[in-house]
């Protein structure tokens, strides 16, 4: 960082480690040994939708290389756009199969970013239930390198479960890299398995 960076209150903004997604698995064994909620089979990439011929290009060339894995057990990965213009590529697994899982969705932000991509990458997300009604996502925000809890309350209404969000902070903070400001715990409507 350079004086004047400082003297100016200028931060750079913190390099993403994709790297960060593999500690997942691990973190969804404590997640579910405190709460019950086990990994629901289903992950999601979200992008701000980019037009044109090299983007569509990359994402058909990443489709096929997760679509090309002979040890999926669920449906190919599918393009979604949600309610509020994001594009989400999904990946769904057997609930088992969270370690693959989370190696798709490190493939598709790989691709991305090498393709020069990176600035449209928001998050990532991997979701969680609890067998019934409950849905919980692990979300991945791309540009800070930290996740956050998400838990949208059943129903048609968009409400959150605050409280359940505050408590899966405390479970995780030890296996994750937990966002310290909750005003960047985005709601993620309308997202693909939730």
């Amino acid at each position: 960082m350079r004086l004047l960076d400082v003297l100016l209150g200028r931060t750079r903004p913190v390099a993403p480690d994709l790297d960060r997604l593999f500690a997942l698995p691990s973190a969804a064994v404590t997640l579910e040994a405190a709460t019950g909620l086990a990994p629901a089979g289903s992950g999601a990439v979200c992008f701000a939708t980019v037009e044109g011929a090299a983007f569509e290009r990359i994402t058909q060339e990443v489709r096929a290389l997760l679509d090309a894995d002979t040890d999926r057990t669920g449906p190919p990965v599918a393009p979604y756009r949600d309610g509020y213009g994001y594009s989400w590529l999904v990946s769904r697994r057997s609930p088992g199969q969270l370690p693959q899982l989370v190696a798709d969705l490190h493939a598709v932000n790989s691709s991305l970013e090498s393709a020069g991509f990176g600035p449209q990458l928001l998050c990532s997300l991997v979701s969680f239930t609890d067998g019934a009604e409950r849905r919980v996502a692990l979300v991945y925000l791309y540009k800070r390198g930290t996740f956050y809890p998400f838990a949208p309350l059943p129903g048609a209404a968009e409400r959150r479960d605050t409280a359940l969000e505050l408590r899966l902070r405390s479970v995780l903070d030890g296996d994750l890299p937990i966002e310290p400001d909750l005003g960047r715990w985005f709601p993620v409507w309308g997202a693909p398995g939730l």
